[in-house]
């Protein structure tokens, strides 16, 4: 398996780490966490699933008091209690660094915040970005995802054959090992139902009546795959501009090949003769998008109307309003839905990102863009 460089992940990395004694990789399994943490040349490594460097830490003060240099720590998930330790010896003042890894972000977000707060950055890893591959592996890097083993795999077939392998050993190994006893097949198929609301709105009683359970027991499930990094849910922008507008969330996969896979979509050529494929489009470039922006989930939103006015992702930057509309077409053309989100939001500007190759102007304020244009330092221009 050849190994892909990532230059702004990597670029990321040594910013955080230049400036706080503690930098956590957060993200999901098999997205290249270790790969990337192996570039730092680290003094010292720990490997919680290895048992030797797990069995080092059973008294991890004497393990770790006396080490300098960078020290990294792998799956630190596994070892919560860490986190108290870890700001002594921050606060000791020796010449040390952390860098941390793990696979669940909401309680390690809170269980290191607590402990580390003004001495922690959070660096949020996914599978490959855009810029990572080459233009011409924009379509595997959609069909198979970008988790390094599905995208590098040698065919189409054996990055399906580990995507079901991947989801299998999510379910049976890596949420037990979050002390989440929820059933695997029980998971599984809330996770292949949550499948079909991708790019809609998410009704949460709705759901539950399919599935036989409460509303509590669906936001449950949905946290647990969204702290997992599984699922995208954005929530709706909403302010008193007059207008009846949606409320609910908007649900993503956030990796395109998982997506497939969950849908039982085995070959290219299937996908684009599914009822699924601008669906399936629209999240994978959504979630291309969203990692350019450098933003939290929080912080981006979607707008929607009750009279069919629409925008598939808002946010706030420089002060000023802007947005992003996914069209899986040859090419968009301007239509009263975008008129209206740039009125009533009054955005600066609103790009129409297609899976073409031109660029050009519907108005002065809405551009359309190709997808292989977006670029890691999103341009306000």
């Amino acid at each position: 398996m050849n190994l892909i460089d990532r230059k702004t992940d990597q670029a990321t990395l040594t910013r955080l780490m230049s400036v706080f004694p503690v930098t956590a990789i957060l993200g999901p399994r098999q997205c290249g966490k270790t790969t990337l943490a192996r570039t730092l040349a680290a003094d010292s490594y720990f490997d919680l699933e290895n048992p030797q460097d797990l069995a080092r830490l059973e008294q991890p003060q004497l393990a770790l008091e006396d080490l300098t240099g960078l020290i990294v720590i792998d799956e630190i998930q596994r070892l919560p209690d860490l986190f108290p330790l870890l700001r002594y010896l921050v606060d000791q003042g020796k010449s040390r660094k952390f860098v941390i890894l793990g696979s669940a972000s909401r309680d390690l977000i809170r269980q290191s915040s607590e402990s580390l707060a003004g001495r922690i950055a959070y660096m949020q890893l996914g599978g490959f970005r855009l810029s990572d591959i080459d233009p011409g592996a924009i379509k595997t890097l959609w069909w198979r995802g970008g988790l390094p083993p599905s995208f590098l795999a040698a065919s189409d077939n054996e990055s399906l054959l580990w995507r079901n392998q991947y989801v299998t050993t999510f379910l049976e190994r890596d949420i037990p090992q979050l002390g989440i006893t929820i059933p695997a097949r029980t998971l599984r198929r809330f996770w292949t139902m949550l499948s079909h609301y991708h790019g809609h709105i998410l009704n949460y009683a709705e759901l539950g009546r399919s599935f036989g359970i409460s509303d509590m027991t669906v936001r449950k499930y949905c946290d647990i795959l969204e702290g997992t990094f599984m699922v995208r849910i954005l929530q709706p922008w909403y302010v008193n501009i007059g207008k009846r507008l949606v409320k609910r969330p908007k649900l993503y996969l956030r990796d395109s090949g998982l997506f497939h896979a969950l849908q039982s979509i085995e070959t290219p050529e299937q996908l684009h003769a599914s009822p699924r494929l601008g669906a399936s489009w629209e999240g994978f470039a959504l979630d291309c998008v969203c990692r350019t922006l450098g933003k939290e989930d929080g912080d981006l939103y979607f707008w929607h109307t009750h009279a069919g006015a629409e925008l598939d992702l808002f946010w706030q930057a420089r002060g000023q309003s802007w947005g992003v509309e996914f069209k899986y077409e040859d090419a968009p053309r301007l239509t009263r839905s975008m008129k209206t989100a740039v009125e009533d939001l009054k955005l600066e500007r609103l790009w129409v990102v297609y899976p073409g190759k031109a660029a050009y102007r519907l108005t002065e304020k809405i551009q359309v863009i190709p997808l292989a244009d977006v670029r890691d330092t999103w341009n306000y221009g």
